[in-house]
């Protein structure tokens, strides 16, 4: 596909026929968000000719093509429509995607799957990464799938059911005593070094691009229309602006009239994007601190793409605490059947933050990022397992 890159922060467009990074025009500054970030650029001839088509499918939107799909077939998620949620909320037409239900339980295969496609492409059969865990167990499933080498770097505070699934699938897993900052350094520095594809979130534009096809899904499953409010959890805003991307691909075809309002929840001890959304000051902050893993972060790498793509769909960002995220994970197993972990139930706090502001004719989607069984410590203190009983009714009957 006929494709180029073009920089978020000085607008110089590379073609798309090698694999690129980061904008090389654009120099860090220190304390601030990483600066360079490349969106990838589909011509504009090949995606009107998507209007022609009577169905389209999210690959249609992808730069590379996976030679053999079905040995690691990421997508078609479900979207529920949570009937007590609704009524409670007095919103009918409120839906959940759950992108938990993806290979290895989060929406981060997406991203994994395009870049796997971009190694095989290109001969390269070496993965690296930094991750938190959900991406480095992305990966590592996509390189037993698919025959990839994948080195990843994690902070040694990741959840364990995170790193024992990145070990499971294959993956070379080496757990750092620092943050997730610094694990994404130290895979870039091991890529200079050793070669291979580096699979960083933001810092390789095909993490973006791959998830975008979660807006293609909804499309289609809304009946071809946008949503009109969406809500995504947002740590490093690479989730954040792969849906707009998504969105903003629909529109280029004339498949859609306008925009979602996409509004971005961040954690409030994880809040860089948020503050940046505020102010206009794309800065770091000292440390993040949540027990929602998945989008701890101090220093994102997409902050300033997201900051940009919050304000063209007329967004927001909203903030939410730990123990809004907690009640809201519980909310969505009781009330929904839905079990997702910390950093997915953030967009559903943000719902409950915001719900008010919001006609509630309006078609709104939470997306779910992540399935719960990734982190079940997270959930220990909130539950209590029953005690056992002796085996009579009696017992049963009796018990406290």
């Amino acid at each position: 596909m006929n494709f180029s890159y073009r920089c978020t922060d000085c607008g110089t467009e590379y073609s798309g026929d090698q694999i690129r990074y980061l904008c090389p025009q654009c120099e860090p500054v220190e304390g601030e968000f990483q600066k360079g970030v490349l969106e990838t650029i589909l011509a504009p001839e090949y995606l009107l000719s998507l209007k022609k088509k009577p169905a389209i499918a999210p690959e249609d939107f992808l730069v590379y093509q996976l030679p053999n799909a079905a040995a690691y077939p990421v997508g078609n998620t479900i979207l529920v429509a949570p009937v007590k949620l609704r009524r409670q909320y007095g919103f009918p037409n409120l839906f959940l995607k759950n992108d938990g239900a993806n290979p290895s339980g989060s929406l981060k295969d997406r991203a994994s799957q395009l870049v796997a496609a971009q190694a095989l492409f290109h001969d390269e059969k070496t993965v690296v990464l930094a991750s938190t865990g959900n991406a480095g167990s992305a990966m590592a499933c996509a390189g037993a799938a698919l025959g990839l080498q994948v080195i990843l770097f994690v902070p040694a505070t990741a959840p364990k059911a995170k790193l024992m699934q990145s070990v499971l699938y294959g993956a070379t897993v080496i757990p750092i005593r620092s943050t997730y900052d610094d694990a994404f350094k130290l895979s870039i520095e091991y890529t200079l070094k050793f070669g291979g594809i580096n699979r960083n979130t933001a810092y390789n534009p095909l993490t973006i691009e791959g998830k975008k096809t979660v807006s293609i899904e909804i499309f289609n499953q809304l009946g071809r229309n946008a949503p009109d409010v969406i809500f995504v959890p947002v740590g490093d805003g690479v989730i954040y602006a792969g849906v707009y991307k998504g969105f903003a691909d629909l529109r280029s075809a004339g498949l859609i009239g306008k925009m979602p309002q996409i509004v971005g929840v961040q954690a409030s001890g994880s809040n860089a994007i948020a503050q940046a959304f505020q102010t206009g000051k794309m800065l770091a902050i000292e440390k993040a601190t949540t027990a929602a893993d998945s989008i701890s972060v101090a220093s994102p790498a997409n902050g300033r793409m997201a900051v940009k793509f919050m304000r063209a769909c007329q967004g927001w960002a909203t903030e939410v605490s730990d123990g809004e995220i907690s009640q809201a994970q519980l909310e969505l197993c009781k009330e929904a059947g839905v079990f997702v972990e910390p950093a997915a139930a953030a967009a559903w706090a943000g719902f409950l933050k915001d719900h008010e502001k919001i006609n509630p004719a309006k078609n709104v989607v939470v997306l779910l990022t992540g399935l719960g069984f990734k982190d079940l410590a997270a959930i220990e203190n909130s539950v209590i397992v029953p005690e056992a009983v002796e085996s009579d009714l009696d017992s049963i009957i009796n018990r406290g």
